[in-house]
């Protein structure tokens, strides 16, 4: 077996792989003879065939399976002893030579490897980052204090509609005849629920002003919502497509009132947002608040700083070379079952690149710093992903034994352990660059911040 690699221009690598037939022979015989102790053949007892038959009908195809296996074999190897910093897979070269199965002789094999650029990606305390710190203000513990109220709030019985409350009505339909009757065979939903500040068309909305229970409005679905006829037809519960067989006027009788009133700001509201017995008065409540906003935007913060450290990282290291046509084959091997693949290749291609230069150069960073992903890592990224979502539903006093077994779930479903594993990866290499670079610390307000994060 013979070995070689070139790469002249540092990224277009050739390996050629020579393979005598030493080099395999003895795994193909070996292969057969266990083919031949299980065949079925007519005419002959099992394991009695003869080998040459064997041969005959099995040979090149064992052959082919046998040679192909050491080939990936040797060329990883190859190339984990010889630190090709490989990027994707080998692909078959173009100078590849038709081969020949059927005979005896030497099997040479070439193949293109795309090789990562040489560069070196540092960071000192030399090097100046912004690090942005950003406020707390009171608009901010008002917004949330305020969401949490809508959250704990509910619908009470009122006896008049109030065009500047959330209200909720519900009622029966009738559809009228042209005459105005109600129309002999036509459409009757009891229990219809309109809420009228959703109403497109003001002319129908104003027929609700002031409506009390009990009323009886004559209105026209199809006028109130000129362009969704997905809310027509879920109003009048029929078919999208039957929609335009009711364009007239329907009346409807109000049975029930109800108004959105938002939970008051007392013991109640504390105990459900942080726990019983965990705040007791208006104040350290918005104390709370706002040390859960800033927790958040801790983590906003060293979002950005990271962003920030990229681009200052790929300006340091400046636009590096990389074996495009390798790479953009590569591309299209791993998306041939796209029916536009040569499109999305050449639509995402410069995208793909960009982020193979911040993986590479980050993959440096991770080295020198001599960041390892254990355990209780992942564990922590998934328990802090679950606060996260359980947040997003004003659960923030989650008990620790219920995340704990939230993130146990996550790290269970393999689909989840590359994105944690990235996660994990970049709190770690944050906390320890902060510890690296001279930190250009700012404090900016909330839409400043947004602003910035806009502009990426």
């Amino acid at each position: 077996m013979n070995i070689t690699f070139e790469a002249a221009d540092k990224v277009n690598g050739l390996m050629t792989i020579t393979l005598e037939n030493a080099d395999y022979q003895g795994e193909v015989e070996k292969t057969l003879k266990d083919y031949r102790k299980r065949a079925n053949i007519p005419g002959f007892r099992p394991g009695q065939a003869p080998m040459s038959m064997i041969k005959r009908q099995f040979g090149t195809s064992v052959k082919v399976d046998t040679v192909n296996k050491l080939l990936g074999e040797k060329l990883y190897e190859y190339v984990r002893e010889n630190n090709i910093q490989m990027l994707g897979e080998p692909l078959p070269s173009e100078q590849q030579e038709p081969l020949d199965f059927e005979g005896d002789g030497a099997l040479t094999f070439k193949f293109d490897i795309a090789v990562a650029p040489e560069f070196t990606a540092s960071l000192s305390g030399k090097d100046k980052i912004e690090y942005y710190n950003i406020s707390v203000d009171d608009k901010l513990i008002d917004q949330q204090v305020e969401m949490y109220q809508s959250r704990g709030g509910q619908y009470e019985k009122v006896e008049q509609y109030d065009e500047n409350e959330r209200d909720m009505l519900k009622g029966d339909l009738r559809e009228l005849a042209a005459d105005g009757s109600v129309k002999e065979g036509g459409i009757e939903v009891s229990d219809a629920v309109i809420m009228p500040q959703y109403i497109k068309a003001d002319d129908q909305k104003k027929l609700f002003d002031g409506a009390k229970l009990g009323d009886i409005i004559t209105m026209n679905p199809r006028k109130a919502y000129p362009e969704s006829d997905v809310e027509v037809s879920s109003l009048l519960k029929i078919k999208k497509e039957e929609v335009g067989g009711h364009t007239g006027d329907f009346t409807y009788q109000i049975t029930e009132i109800s108004r959105f009133t938002k939970a008051a700001v007392d013991q109640k509201l504390f105990d459900q947002v942080f726990g019983e017995g965990n705040v007791s008065d208006e104040k350290a409540f918005r104390e709370k608040i706002g040390e859960q906003i800033s927790q958040q935007f801790h983590s906003d913060s060293d979002y950005k700083f990271l962003l920030d450290v990229r681009k200052h990282m790929e300006k340091k290291v400046g636009k590096l070379t990389f074996p495009e046509a390798i790479l953009k084959r590569v591309m299209l091997q791993n998306n041939k079952d796209r029916k536009d693949a040569e499109k999305f290749v050449n639509d995402n291609f410069a995208a793909s690149i960009r982020e193979l230069g911040w993986h590479l150069i980050k993959e440096q960073l991770v080295s020198a710093q001599g960041i390892k992903v254990e355990d209780d890592d992942l564990k922590q990224v998934a328990k802090e992903a679950a606060r996260v979502q359980f947040a997003q539903y004003g659960m923030s006093n989650v008990p620790d034994e219920y995340l704990d077994n939230y993130a146990q779930e996550m790290l269970k479903d393999r689909k989840n352990i590359d994105s944690l594993v990235d996660r994990a990866v970049d709190v770690k290499l944050t906390a320890a660059l902060k510890q690296v670079v001279k930190l250009d610390e700012k404090t900016v307000s909330m839409e400043e911040f947004q602003k910035m994060l806009q502009e990426k």
